[in-house]
Formats: C-alpha cells, sequence, structure tokens
C-alpha cells in the first residue's frame, strides 16, 4: 500500500501545533494514567484498523514498559486477566463512543461505570483523547499513512 498524500498536519500551518497542544492538555489536566490514555488510543485504533495509530501507540507503550501480554491482550481485554477495573472501565467507554451505535451511543452503565473510577476532569481527559484517536485515525486511514 502507498501512501496517498503527506500527512495534512505536516503541511497545514498550525494543526501539528494545535493538535499537540491539545493531547498536552490532556495528558496535564486531567490527572489520568499516560497507560490509560495510551490503552484508550490503542482501542480506538484497533477498532478503526489504523495501523500506523496502532504501531506508533504500541511502541510508545513499549517504550515506557508495558508487557507484551497487556500490549496483545488489548483487543480481548474483557477476559484478559491484565487490566485493572478503572482500565477497563476506559476501555469500554472508548469502545462505544468509538463505535456510536445510534440505538444508544454511550449506554448510561458504561458511564457509570466509568464515573466511578474517574472524575469529572479524568472523564473528560479520556473523552478527548478517544476523540483524538478517533481524529487520527480517520486522517492516517484516509491518507493510508504508512506505519513504522
Amino acid at each position: 500500500m502507498q501512501q496517498r498524500m503527506t500527512n495534512p498536519t505536516k503541511i497545514l500551518p498550525g494543526v501539528a501545533q494545535g493538535f499537540q497542544a491539545l493531547v498536552k492538555a490532556i495528558q496535564q489536566g486531567g490527572g489520568v494514567p499516560q497507560t490509560v490514555l495510551d490503552l484508550v488510543h490503542m482501542r480506538a485504533s484497533q477498532i478503526n484498523g489504523c495501523s500506523f495509530c496502532l504501531d506508533y501507540v504500541a511502541r510508545s507503550l513499549k517504550k515506557a514498559g508495558e508487557t507484551d501480554e497487556r500490549l496483545f491482550a488489548v483487543a480481548a481485554w474483557r477476559d484478559a486477566p491484565y487490566f485493572t477495573d478503572a482500565e477497563r472501565a476506559a476501555l469500554a467507554l472508548t469502545e462505544v463512543v468509538t463505535r456510536l451505535d445510534p440505538a444508544d451511543p454511550v449506554p448510561d452503565a458504561i458511564w457509570e461505570t466509568a464515573s466511578r473510577h474517574y472524575d469529572e476532569k479524568g472523564l473528560g481527559a479520556i473523552v478527548y483523547m478517544i476523540a483524538i484517536a478517533n481524529l487520527a485515525n480517520r486522517v492516517n486511514i484516509t491518507i493510508r499513512q504508512v506505519a513504522g
């Protein structure tokens, strides 16, 4: 597969800085561990099939000391013993927000579970991280951004 064009983040003035500022605000303002934010990004990228983002976030997690067992099991987080209840809540929220089922886009039960593990700032950070991951996925998939 060949990349269709240069990533628009590199060619549109201000986009990279705005994207980086938003990610920094999410990381610093929400009080959510970086590992959780990265797992959220990874799960959204798996659902959307973004190889570039999957490669990027897996490398970041591995560099931060994440285990292979956890990385390999993100897609099956419900059945894998490697995740905390707080991580599971963030991953469940990631799935429903990424898929947005028209019948019930974000079920109350999933929101309430996440609310037990994260305060408003933390929830805000997770929701924005899900949105950022989905934005990056859609750009990278559209232009066929090459992984690696």
